[in-house]
This record gives structure tokens, C-alpha cells and sequence, in this order.
């Protein structure tokens, strides 16, 4: 995962770079003179497009990564914590036994 996410990281800060119309031939500011929108245009447009997908999916894959970090706790963690509490004395068996049963379901 940690491969995927430099991977992407990488391959975004290198869009702006392969958007510069400049690094073509020079062509890329022929728009100012009436050239319509052109090749380069419609790659420059096209490596926007990349570069915000790839910053929002960035975004969306952090928010998944942080998420699964500090999520609620699932079954396994619930039955754990419960065994402690019957441990420690804070619940007797009888009432580990209701809540066992009621997270089974």
C-alpha cells in the first residue's frame, strides 16, 4: 500500500511538469494567437484533468488510510474488552453472557 500511495504521489508531482507546452517545441502558446485550442491544448487539458484526479484521489485514499486507523472497534475488539471487564471483576458472568450473546447477533 505504502508502494501505491509513493507511487502516486510521484506520478502527480510529475504532471505539471509534462503539461508545460514549452517543453514541446515551443508550441504550446500558439493559443494567444488564434490558434485554437490544438494538440498541445487538449494535453494540457487532458494533464489537468490527471493532475486533479490524481490530488482527489489522493485525498480519498488518506481519508480511507486514516479512517481504517482510527475506526470503531470491530467484533474481535468488543469480545476482548468484554473478556477484560469479566476479568477484572467489573461484570459478573451472567451479565458477560447477556452481552456476549447480544454482540453475537
Amino acid at each position: 500500500m505504502k508502494l501505491l500511495m509513493m507511487s502516486a504521489v510521484l506520478a502527480v508531482a510529475a504532471l505539471p511538469a509534462l503539461a508545460d507546452g514549452g517543453a514541446m517545441g515551443g508550441y504550446g502558446h500558439m493559443h494567444m494567437f488564434g490558434g485554437g485550442m490544438g494538440l498541445m491544448g487538449v494535453l494540457g487539458m487532458g494533464m489537468m484533468a490527471l493532475f486533479w484526479g490524481g490530488i482527489i484521489l489522493l485525498v480519498v485514499l488518506a481519508v480511507r488510510w486514516i479512517s481504517g486507523q482510527n475506526g470503531a472497534s470491530g467484533k474481535g475488539d468488543a469480545f476482548a474488552i468484554l473478556r477484560g471487564r469479566l476479568a477484572q471483576g467489573e461484570i459478573d458472568p451472567e451479565e458477560y453472557e447477556t452481552r456476549r450473546r447480544a454482540l453475537e447477533t
